[in-house]
């Protein structure tokens, strides 16, 4: 006895349960923060679902403490949460209205609250030298940009889908 396809009406059936699983993981909040260079190499690339939280860090030039501006995977956008800023060093302080400010109880202080989303999901960052450090924490992870690409400039991308 020959074997018979399938008909039709098996096909669309099949093919709408597809359509229904195969976007999950979009569903799940799955999502990825690159860095590039111009040049297109990857510097990191770092898997975040919905609600996760990342920090960028740094040695503030002048001053040589270290500088945090944190962020969060929000509803498909990169979200500028948090800063946190140990003096009003040269090119630091808070802006009223963006975010509120309370001290550490070290010295220096945490902006919280910022909630602002950055435009287009990316950011230009001209990485700083090696005693600089700007670095990526994200979950028990550190990533340094300046030992990979110190002078240069890149982009830190949020990219849908995971990975």
């Amino acid at each position: 006895m020959a074997r018979r396809w399938p008909g039709p009406a098996r096909w669309r059936g099949a093919a709408l349960v597809l359509a229904l699983v195969l976007p999950l993981p979009a569903l799940a909040g799955g999502a990825r923060l690159e860095v590039v260079t111009d040049d297109g190499r990857i510097l990191a690339r770092l898997p975040l679902q919905a609600g996760e939280r990342w920090c960028v860090l740094w040695e503030h030039s002048v001053a040589g403490f270290t500088v945090r501006d944190c962020y969060t995977y929000r509803d498909g956008r990169m979200v500028l949460v948090a800063s946190h800023q140990p003096d009003f060093a040269a090119g630091l302080g808070h802006v009223p209205g963006r975010g509120v400010q309370r001290s550490d109880g070290n010295g220096g202080y945490w902006i919280r609250g910022i909630d602002e989303p950055v435009p287009g999901d990316r950011y230009r960052l001209r990485v700083g030298s090696e005693r600089v450090n700007h670095r990526i924490r994200h979950r028990d992870r550190v990533t340094s940009l300046s030992a990979q690409a110190a002078g240069e400039a890149v982009t830190l991308r949020l990219r849908e889908g995971g990975g």
